[in-house]
């Protein structure tokens, strides 16, 4: 199995709220019409207040992190501070732009909260960075975005946010076939970084259908 045939299809969310950053994934990866796994890890912790997503090719991913948490904990040891999101994002960005390291075939979020607030960012393969408050990624995207623009709102929490990204990625699943197998949820605020447990992603769920 080729690692860069892994992943073709997928659906990651993120949304930015009051409070924090909500992360949202589903757990399938495909490899064509083949379902390779059904527990994908999708999530990543970065550092206590950064947190990512990925799409695309899981050994390019998960290169890209440990490219990622070696500069982040750099900047700290460095600097005697947590670097902001926007630094880590756009550092992120240079590391997929940059001549040194091969292509990177992936889709990333990368967001989290620093002493400016709660952002969210989307880097693309070649580097490019986009701010925003709620994006989706991967082929269940339109799907998610249907939920994210019908339910989205800017006085939105944390709590509030789950559900809401819990229902876009249910959305994704119900319509996309690359996208299955349970739901992973993840916080980033003021306390830190979170991955919700199963039962209470599966709790949650019963209770918005």
């Amino acid at each position: 199995m080729n690692d860069k045939n892994t992943l073709k299809g997928t659906t990651t969310v993120g949304i930015t709220c009051k409070d924090g950053v909500v992360f949202a994934t589903e757990r399938r990866a495909s490899m064509g019409n083949l379902v390779a796994h059904k527990v994908a890890e999708k999530i990543f912790k970065i550092d206590d207040h950064i947190a990512t997503t990925i799409a695309g090719s899981v050994g390019d991913a998960q290169s890209l992190m440990k490219y990622i948490r070696a500069e982040v904990a750099l900047y700290k040891m460095r600097n005697g501070e947590q670097i902001s999101i926007e630094a880590a994002s756009a550092l992120s960005a240079n590391i997929l732009h940059s001549s040194r390291f091969y292509p990177f075939f992936v889709q990333t979020l990368i967001g989290g909260v620093d002493e400016d607030g709660a952002k969210i960012y989307s880097l693309d393969p070649a580097g490019g960075m986009i701010k925003d408050k709620f994006i989706s990624t991967g082929s269940g995207s339109p799907f998610a975005y249907g939920v994210l623009e019908d339910r989205y709102t800017d006085d939105i929490y944390v709590e509030e946010g789950v559900d809401i990204a819990i229902r876009a990625i249910k959305s994704a699943m119900e319509r996309d076939t690359y996208s299955g197998n349970g739901i992973l949820i993840a916080l980033v605020t003021e306390e830190g970084y979170r991955m919700l447990e199963e039962e209470e992603v599966q709790k949650r769920l019963k209770e918005i259908i």
